[in-house]
């Protein structure tokens, strides 16, 4: 009987039914406080093409910009996107790799 109770809380129809269980309710769909990283519009600037966009993440930054609204935001700097991908673009694209295959192969060349 313990399990069906339970399965009618979170079922809605049953919620008038309960009576006094509707607080138990209430505290079953809250969210733990200080556990979930911070939602929040965040602009997003690829360097290859200087585009810009704004879009909602949970990515942690210490830059900020000033977007057009005015208001100061976030800023994530990234290499490539939608603007300056070959794939999207139809361009062919040279980015840098050499200097990152160099790292690696320093990194973990067998010593």
């Amino acid at each position: 009987m313990q399990g069906i109770l339970h399965f009618k809380i979170f079922t809605p129809k049953f919620v008038p039914l309960l009576g006094e269980k509707k607080q138990a309710i209430k505290i079953l769909y809250t969210m733990k406080k200080d556990i979930h990283p911070q939602y929040r519009d965040v602009v997003f600037y690829d360097t290859s093409s200087e585009y810009k966009f704004m879009t909602r993440s949970t990515i942690s930054t210490s830059d900020t910009i000033e977007w057009e609204d005015g208001k100061t935001y976030p800023l994530v700097k990234i290499e490539v996107s939608s603007a300056s991908h070959p794939f999207y673009t139809g361009k062919k694209l040279f980015v840098d790799t050499a200097g990152r295959v160099e790292k690696f192969n320093q990194r973990y060349k067998k010593k």
